[in-house]
């Protein structure tokens, strides 16, 4: 029988984890996402952890045991509720994998319609809540930046994607 786990990997130890998992027979599926960065005063793609610090495992029951898993270079433990652990139905692991892009099998932020660089947005929760202001850039996986003007100043503000509508659909 096959069963996905869930392996909490040490700080930015996906990768490496990946790595030695599957040297060892295991199959492991790490969901991967494109995020923009600045560096250097030009924006560029760069390729992280959809859910960073996890990984998802694949075990043939019976054949594979979990033992070898935890002590494995990256990996910080598999993560368990009380003494059992978690096991994630493969609809979800099935799930991801399908909205992964064919090709690279990385996943890409998708931003709600009508915003995009320079567009006029409005907060519609938290904080800001109604003050209207200008669509900068994605940030991350769920993160977007916001161009607000404050107390008489132009400030960029971090705030979640789900709080942001376009002006035209506010």
């Amino acid at each position: 029988m096959l069963r996905w786990y869930l392996v909490h990997t040490k700080p930015s130890g996906e990768v490496l984890a990946q790595a030695h998992l599957g040297r060892q027979g295991y199959e492991v599926y790490l969901p991967r996402i494109v995020q923009p960065v600045l560096r250097c005063g030009r924006w560029r793609d760069r390729i992280v952890a959809l859910f960073p610090r996890y990984l998802f495992l694949r075990l043939r029951e019976g054949l594979q045991t979990l033992g070898p898993v935890r002590s494995s270079v990256g990996v910080s433990d598999v993560v368990r509720f009380g003494s059992r652990y978690a096991v994630v139905p493969d609809p979800i692991v099935d799930g991801l994998q399908a909205q992964a892009d064919p090709e690279s099998g990385l996943h890409r932020m998708s931003l709600p319609a009508g915003l995009s660089a320079g567009a006029a947005v409005r907060i519609a929760m938290g904080p800001f809540d109604g003050i209207k202001g200008i669509f900068e850039r994605a940030d991350g996986a769920e993160r977007v930046v916001v161009l607000l003007r404050l107390l008489g100043r132009d400030a960029s503000v971090q705030v979640p994607a789900n709080f942001v509508l376009s002006c035209s659909a506010a």
